[in-house]
């Protein structure tokens, strides 16, 4: 008898338990629910452009939940990589976070603050040397694609004798000597005139000792040229990966003053990169635009461009093929 007076305690004891754990949990729900619905609109990837001084020019955010309600993330200034936000503070439609220096010259920290309109999102920015610009951002496009591409002819981008079909950002530097397109020191990037939505893409490079530029595919996204180690450990700035966001899975650099190639497809927003003849990146998804970018306008086609800003770079073949559909 003591023995089943015992297991019928235990077993109300069980109960009552079980059923205030379900009690927390509901109300512990309850409580979670109405605060991920107040900034489940805040919640994705945007595409934003900010006005500096009458400029317009592109940065990018990420919004996640980490566990139940903190929301964390990435962003994307005007130049640099992708940057990891540790918390964004949310409350009645209005948002901030703040980012620790980068590539900038001021020491102050990057300020975001900004809140949710009925077309997108719209704000400041305080920059790391304290100057104020205002942004507005969209929700960036999936750029999903609902067939395989259709490859058209190739076309030469490169003519090997000029530059024609090319334009610079700025003051031109770029020579054509020898069949070789060169920019022999730090200047201006060099844009195609045509723009281009999915495509193929073969280059044939060179850089020199400490080397550093860069393939950016329609103009917001860089594929890594850079002098680094043979050894080096993998990373996302390094040779052959997107600038900040994909990593290649091996280091297949071949050194400095060694012609080069990258075999790149891009089909939405999923990019496959060969470097010289090793797949380093198998058709991962890029997330968002990479710091240098022309625009934030990922809806739309664009340039290849070269980036000239950086180091000495050369180019002897330049060939895309596009898709038809």
């Amino acid at each position: 008898m003591r023995k089943k007076i015992i297991l019928f305690g235990l077993s109300c004891f069980l109960l009552v338990s079980s059923g205030n754990l379900l009690a927390t949990t509901v109300e512990h729900n309850n409580l979670v629910k109405p605060v991920l619905a107040d900034y489940d609109a805040l919640i994705g990837r945007w595409d934003i452009t900010i006005d500096v001084n009458g400029k317009t020019a592109p940065a990018w955010l990420e919004v996640k939940v980490s566990g139940f309600k903190t929301l964390v993330g990435y962003f994307v200034s005007t130049s640099g990589s992708a940057r990891l936000i540790a918390e964004i503070i949310f409350s009645d439609r209005k948002f901030s976070f703040e980012i620790p220096p980068q590539w900038e010259s001021g020491k102050e920290n990057l300020v975001i603050s900004g809140e949710l309109t009925s077309d997108g999102i719209q704000g400041t920015m305080k920059d790391c040397d304290a100057k104020v610009y205002k942004w507005k951002g969209v929700k960036a496009p999936y750029l999903k694609r609902t067939a395989q591409p259709v490859w058209g002819k190739p076309i030469n981008l490169f003519n090997g004798k000029d530059l024609a079909g090319w334009k610079a950002s700025g003051a031109n530097q770029w020579i054509v000597k020898d069949g070789i397109l060169t920019s022999p020191k730090a200047g201006s990037n060099l844009i195609t005139e045509q723009k281009f939505n999915d495509f193929k893409l073969h280059v044939e490079f060179k850089y020199g000792k400490g080397g550093n530029s860069g393939v950016y595919l329609r103009g917001r996204y860089e594929v890594q040229i850079e002098d680094s180690k043979k050894d080096a450990h993998p990373n996302s700035v390094l040779f052959g990966g997107i600038y900040g966001f994909l990593t290649a899975n091996e280091m297949v650099a071949m050194g400095p003053d060694t012609w080069q190639t990258f075999d790149i497809t891009l089909v939405g927003r999923l990019v496959t990169v060969v470097a010289n003849g090793k797949t380093i990146i198998s058709n991962q998804e890029i997330p968002g635009i990479t710091g240098g970018a022309l625009d934030s306008n990922e809806g739309e086609a664009g340039p290849i461009y070269l980036q000239g800003d950086h180091m000495p770079i050369e180019y002897r073949k330049i060939v895309l093929t596009p898709a038809k559909n």
